[in-house]
């Protein structure tokens, strides 16, 4: 924990050495984020690049939570501020009616490795990825995914409902496939 007061102290002073640390230490973590949100590699390293320039362009990190908490909290809300740029939330609204039940997962269906469901994950369209990350992996309310991304509560809670039939859906199908070999 001492070492992490000295990365902190010198990235607050700009330290090359320090900022540098702090990129090798969290880089990987923060770009598996930015992909769970972009669904696309080279978007998330763009995403991941402004996160860090603004990371140490006013590295403003006041000790209320953990470093890796804060990284995070920055670099979703750049990854938000990317989505938003690109203008794609105009798919949002879904009707009740056009909600499928979601399938019934086996037991063993859920034996699936990390790499493989984030995988599955990035291929969801960008309104169900997007609120399925802040619900599933940052832990928002439909209440404050809604004021987070624009949109009403009752389209984050059809959004995540979509999300998990298209997970669950591409589970199914990833095993099947798999059983078939």
């Amino acid at each position: 924990m001492e070492n992490e007061i000295e990365l902190i102290k010198g990235c607050r002073a700009g330290n090359e050495s320090a900022r540098n640390k702090l990129y090798t230490l969290y880089s990987k973590r923060m770009l598996a984020i930015c992909y769970r949100y972009t669904g696309d590699v080279d978007v998330a390293h763009d995403v991941l690049h402004d996160a860090f320039i603004k990371i140490f362009t006013k590295f403003s990190f006041r000790g209320e939570s953990s470093l890796a908490t804060w990284l995070t909290k920055v670099v979703v809300t750049q990854a938000l501020d990317h989505l938003r740029r690109e203008k794609r939330n105009n798919q949002w609204m879904i009707h009740e009616e056009q909600l499928p039940d979601i399938p019934e997962l086996s037991p063993n269906e859920s034996n699936l490795s990390e790499e493989q469901l984030m995988m599955f994950v990035a291929e969801l369209p960008e309104g169900c990825r997007t609120v399925f990350n802040l619900y599933v992996f940052e832990e928002k309310s439909h209440k404050e995914i809604a004021a987070l991304v624009g949109i009403k509560e009752h389209s984050s809670t059809s959004q995540l409902h979509r999300a998990k039939y298209l997970l669950a859906k591409r589970i199914k199908e990833f095993k099947y496939n798999e059983e078939r070999k």
